[in-house]
């Protein structure tokens, strides 16, 4: 690795949101999923949880996209357990949606924890998330269509989320702990290496400023 790619991947992780992130109720279309995710991990999310069978969601998004490596993916088949694990972790659920007592997206404060819940295009929100949500947000249409694409209007609000939380300088410094930064900043600069560590149950070695591993006999005393 660069030291220039080493130092584009600190700086991805001094930006990331860990308390931000996006839930998806029955989203199946695969392009819908693969942009709900880029989309993340453009405004600096972490975590997608999806409600949806694990096969289906890999046949509609492949294993190996590459956006994927940034940006972890919960797979549930019922979307109430990671609504309610979110609740319990004091997440403000918010879901886009076109019915009911509606909200103009830009009125949410996204600088608390939000998890945005987006349904599928043809039913929107499952009757079982429901009873997790705290606000419902649309964004107001100018012509005769009633919504945008689900991923476009996931583009849309989390567009907001980014900017209420640049003005806040949340992008400013670093939210994660260090055990989190360092374990991510080790997975994503030496993968193969970190794959290695987690099949013999050793902890990651050091890494210098250049991405390097810090300790120049580690390799020879644990990969002989």
């Amino acid at each position: 690795m660069t030291e220039q790619r080493f130092a584009r991947v600190v700086e991805v992780l001094e930006q990331r949101q860990p308390d931000l992130t996006v839930v998806t109720d029955s989203v199946h279309k695969g392009q819908n999923l693969s942009a709900i995710v880029r989309t993340c991990d453009a405004v600096g999310i972490m975590e997608v949880h999806s409600a949806l069978d694990e096969r289906t969601f890999r046949a509609h998004t492949g294993t190996t996209m590459g956006t994927h490596k940034w940006v972890e993916t919960q797979v549930y088949p019922d979307v109430r357990t990671p609504l309610e694990k979110l609740k319990n972790n004091n997440y403000q659920i918010v879901a886009a949606d076109t019915s009911g007592e509606i909200l103009d997206y830009r009125s949410v404060d996204f600088t608390k924890p939000t998890a945005l819940l987006l349904g599928a295009e043809k039913y929107g929100i499952s009757d079982q998330a429901a009873g997790y949500i705290d606000q419902r947000i649309t964004v107001p249409m100018m012509g005769m269509v009633e919504s945008f694409n689900v991923s476009v209007a996931c583009a849309i609000i989390l567009a907001e989320a980014r900017l209420q939380r640049e003005k806040a300088g949340f992008y400013k410094q670093r939210r994660l702990s260090d055990q989190r930064y360092y374990r991510l900043l080790f997975e994503w600069t030496q993968p193969l290496l970190a794959a290695y560590c987690q099949k013999h149950d050793l902890d990651y070695p050091a890494l210098d400023a250049k991405g390097d591993i810090a300790n120049p006999d580690w390799r020879e005393s644990h990969t002989s």
